[in-house]
């Protein structure tokens, strides 16, 4: 009997990032490396062998997924998949609803032909994540909102086993977040991954122990974070803003002239309608394919 494989794909989220795998104090080498809530997952899979691999890579996209990830992962033969990805696609001025779904179908397909279970998740916007001020921040969530009824649909779709990650108690746990306010701490990690493995036990998938949603290691002290934020941290916001700061200027003014004017609405409006019209054109092709 060969062992369960489980594949992980996305960006920083599923690659780890916030989750050490050592003790930053005791193991500063291994501190450097991620482990991340999908590891933390794979262990807990099956009373057997797990074979885990992990193909996320920080600053992915729904490109990138499907592109480069998806294919080295349909290789693997999965029996579970985990597909996370999307908030960097609406960091970015190449956003494009209707892009993101036809690529998300794609990949959701292309591992539900392969009978493996798939693993989605909805996740909480990056701009009140960031506290980024309302006109900054409204646009971003607009567009994660859109990512994440895209997820949802095609989640029901596909048959995946589907997390609310965007709407759980743990978003306003500081406890939960690592140094740059955007990437969980491993108690975040051991969050999400005690969530999936609950989930993946009520489907009968699951058949090994749950996480433990307690940390091994002390969590970032606050002179740490602060350090991290003047450091690294402007460094990365830098590096994930360079091609979104002048569209997400120009969304944020369309955004206070709608707010002056008490037309705000017709923005949510638009992007429930553009979302509408992504889910559509995948449901025109589905019926062309099918003739």
């Amino acid at each position: 009997m060969r062992p369960v494989r489980f594949v992980a794909l996305g960006d920083s989220l599923t690659e780890g990032v916030g989750d050490p795998l050592g003790d930053p104090v005791r193991d500063p080498a291994d501190a450097a490396k991620w482990r991340g809530w999908a590891a933390l997952l794979a262990d807990g899979l099956a009373d057997g062998p797990v074979e885990f691999t992990n193909l996320a890579v920080s600053g992915a996209q729904t490109r990138d997924v499907l592109e480069r990830q998806t294919q080295d992962a349909l290789r693997l033969e999965p029996d579970v998949v985990s597909v996370v990805i999307g908030v960097n696609d609406t960091l970015r001025c190449t956003f494009d609803i209707h892009a993101v779904a036809e690529r998300l179908d794609k990949v959701y397909a292309a591992f539900t032909a392969q009978h493996a279970v798939l693993l989605t998740a909805c996740l909480p916007d990056p701009g009140s994540m960031l506290r980024l001020p309302g006109a900054l921040a409204r646009p971003l969530a607009r567009r994660q909102r859109a990512v994440n009824a895209v997820v949802h649909a095609l989640s029901e779709r596909y048959g995946a086993v589907h997390l609310h990650a965007s709407e759980e108690e743990w978003l306003t746990d500081r406890a939960m977040w690592s140094s740059d306010r955007l990437h969980p701490g491993e108690r975040g990690h051991r969050q999400l991954a005690v969530s999936f493995h609950d989930l993946l036990a009520k489907a009968g998938v699951a058949t090994g122990a749950a996480p433990s949603p307690e940390p091994e290691f002390p969590a970032p002290t606050r002179s740490a974070s602060l350090l991290w934020l003047a450091t690294a941290g402007t460094a990365w916001v830098m590096r994930r803003c360079t091609d979104l700061l002048p569209q997400l200027l120009t969304l944020a003014a369309d955004e206070m002239r709608h707010r002056a004017r008490g037309t705000s609405a017709r923005l949510d409006l638009r992007a429930s309608a553009a979302v509408s019209t992504a889910l559509a054109a995948l449901s025109t092709v589905d019926q062309v394919d099918a003739a």
